[in-house]
């Protein structure tokens, strides 16, 4: 372990360099162009977009979920993080020419569901990706504090106020161009700095693939098929209503830089995703797995200083890239959407700060978050087939609607029918046990299959 002054050293080293980066991007940006501010329209080539959605789809917990799900899931449990997370941003090359084509001057996925089903839907598929980008900067902040409480000792407070300080500070003051300049910086500083403890952790672990086929990473199991189909749906449901990889969207130079960049991303993505789950069966396979979602770090304990600083700068790069996107991304969906465009820059700056707080507030008070995280995931799985099937003309309001609401009351009467009582299917909606197969295929089945019965049975297809 490190001692705390060089954890803390590191932390603002790194915050300083990306802070750097993000004032110097938005002054060639132009800081009074408030749609360059949201959007950065049309001014990103495919290179820069690949390792934009490749930082931004990262965070901190990396270092935790897929190594935990190494542990007991087997390959396929391995694969379905690798795989879902990939294809989460990989789907942005086919979906986002579509949406960007039929509203050209968006910002956000909310615009195209007004524009096609309304303000109740629109104003309900926000609340749902209200939540799961909350949530999401809610769980990167408690983790920054947690890992440099694991590798230096640090008190937790200290790293989450500086990155949530640090981020919301130079994500104010250049929006979206911004954020897009230091994703270059953190993706390439996150392969380097992986690359480095996973050669580190290779020499000191000893015939890693020999520990990992002891660990179970060559099991192929039930429990790890449904691991990873209910991995697949939740984080390709949930990525569709991140807001940030919207904007990217729109921030691409032309159709061709947005495929080539989300297909780029999509193939970083999924050796790193896959690697840090088959540490958690190298863990498994060396004893040191005693808590699976510590097992990244327990491959840690004998690693020299300089590595376990490499790791501390690979959290506070993970954690930033995240951080700083969701930040821009809450800011242009309350901007754009929920305020109808009538925001000022100064108050959207202002938001950026004001949204930060509440989230750095409860990650200070240490709360688990993965119970919302998925109950947010369920609820995005509920409206994923009914907002996308809008790229189809016969899909009407009332089919959206009625395919939304289906997706929840499938799920509710899945748990009844389990639990057999009204309660126990509500219940089933808060995924009180955890991940829930049934409820994760039932939500987008359901609500897919209403929402396409109802748009078959209309009359008027003019639009």
């Amino acid at each position: 372990m490190l001692v705390p002054l060089p954890g803390i050293l590191i932390t603002l080293a790194a915050l300083a360099l990306f802070a750097a980066v993000g004032v110097a991007a938005a002054r060639r940006s132009g800081l009074a162009d408030r749609d360059r501010y949201l959007t950065a329209r049309g001014s990103q080539g495919a290179g820069t977009l690949s390792l934009s959605f490749f930082a931004s789809a990262l965070g901190a917990w990396i270092l935790f979920a897929p190594p935990e799900v190494g542990t007991a899931g087997g390959l396929l449990g391995v694969l379905g993080y690798a795989v879902g997370q990939a294809v989460a941003i990989g789907v942005f090359a086919w979906l986002g020419p579509a949406i960007r084509s039929r509203l050209p001057e968006g910002s956000t996925i909310l615009g195209f569901v007004r524009l096609r089903f309304g303000r109740p839907q629109q104003a309900y598929v926000g609340a749902v990706s209200v939540l799961y980008m909350f949530v999401f900067l809610t769980a990167e902040l408690t983790a920054i504090g947690g890992v440099l409480g694991l590798l230096a000792g640090v008190e937790p407070a200290v790293p989450i106020v500086a990155v949530a300080a640090v981020t919301a500070a130079y994500t104010a003051y250049g929006g979206l161009p911004a954020s897009i300049a230091t994703d270059r910086w953190q993706g390439w500083l996150i392969l380097a700095l992986l690359a480095v403890g996973a050669g580190a952790i290779m020499a000191e672990v000893g015939d890693p693939l020999r520990r990992a086929v002891d660990g179970g990473l060559g099991e192929v199991s039930r429990a790890g098929g449904e691991v990873m189909v209910v991995l697949v749906i939740a984080i390709v449901a949930a990525n569709l209503f991140h807001q940030g990889f919207w904007q990217r969207v729109w921030a691409a130079r032309d159709t061709t830089a947005l495929v080539r960049g989300a297909l780029g991303g999509a193939a970083l993505i999924l050796p790193v995703v896959f690697l840090l789950g088959a540490a958690g069966a190298v863990a498994a396979g060396a004893g040191r797995a005693e808590v699976p979602s510590l097992a990244f770090f327990a491959l840690l304990g004998g690693l020299p200083a300089p590595v376990l600083g490499a790791v501390v700068a690979l959290a506070v790069a993970l954690v930033a890239s995240s951080v700083d996107t969701l930040q821009n991304a809450l800011t242009s969906l309350v901007a754009g959407d929920v305020a109808g465009g009538r925001l000022s820059l100064p108050a959207a700056r202002g938001l950026t700060v004001l949204l930060t707080v509440p989230a750095a507030l409860i990650a200070l008070a240490g709360l688990s978050v993965l119970r919302l995280f998925l109950v947010a995931d369920l609820l995005a799985a509920t409206v994923v087939f009914p907002v996308f099937l809008g790229l189809w003309r016969r899909t009407s309001a009332a089919a959206a609607a009625a395919g939304s609401v289906a997706g929840l009351l499938g799920v509710v009467v899945l748990g009844w029918v389990r639990g057999g009582s009204p309660l126990d299917g509500v219940l089933l909606l808060t995924l009180p046990d955890g991940p829930s197969l049934g409820a994760f295929v039932v939500a987008p089945a359901v609500s897919a299959g209403v929402t396409v019965l109802i748009s078959l049975a209309r009359r008027d297809v003019s639009r």
